[in-house]
């Protein structure tokens, strides 16, 4: 676990981007992108209760630094299961642990319980490297939290891999995690 001096604003401090500037680039890009509102969610099990039939994958991600302080963004169907000591060799890294609330907050202008691929828009400087999970990438629809975790935004893959690019990232497509039949 990373043990980074914590520096996280007020939790009332305005994020860098908000889900309105992100909605609103989504639709500057041409995305078609559906958003509903509910409770705050922080797990995934959470995520399962509260969402109801809402169509499409439902999705983790997993903010993780490597011992040579890489930073990665690892977006998975919320049930794959994700070894560490595993994927480090799938993704070409060196021994993975999760990244501290501080990190995601500098890196990806978000805070624990809100990390989502759309946290991209808050990295200009590219420190973060992206890996997409290929089963989630076969979804029609893919869902993440828009920057806050009060509300969920399904998205289609092709669409989620221009709004990454237009982020000025190339991500990784990597097989891992698929549950066993």
């Amino acid at each position: 676990m990373d043990t980074a001096s914590p520096s996280l604003p007020d939790r009332d401090a305005p994020l860098p981007t908000s889900p309105e500037q992100l909605l609103a680039r989504l639709d500057a890009l041409g995305i078609h992108a559906t958003t509903h509102s509910h409770p705050p969610l922080h797990t995934v099990e959470e995520s399962k209760a509260l969402r109801g039939a809402l169509p499409g994958g439902h999705c983790k991600n997993l903010f993780l630094k490597d011992k040579k302080d890489q930073h990665w963004l690892v977006v998975a169907l919320e049930d794959a299961r994700v070894d560490l000591n595993r994927l480090d060799k799938t993704i070409g890294s060196a021994r993975l642990s999760f990244a501290s609330a501080d990190r995601l907050w500098r890196l990806l202008g978000i805070r624990p319980g809100s990390v989502t691929p759309f946290a991209l828009v808050n990295d200009p400087d590219l420190k973060v490297r992206v890996v997409l999970q290929t089963a989630m990438m076969e979804h029609d629809l893919l869902n993440y939290h828009p920057l806050l975790n009060d509300r969920t935004t399904a998205i289609r893959p092709d669409d989620l891999l221009r709004f990454i690019r237009a982020c000025g990232h190339e991500p990784a497509i990597a097989e891992f995690g698929r549950m066993e039949a």
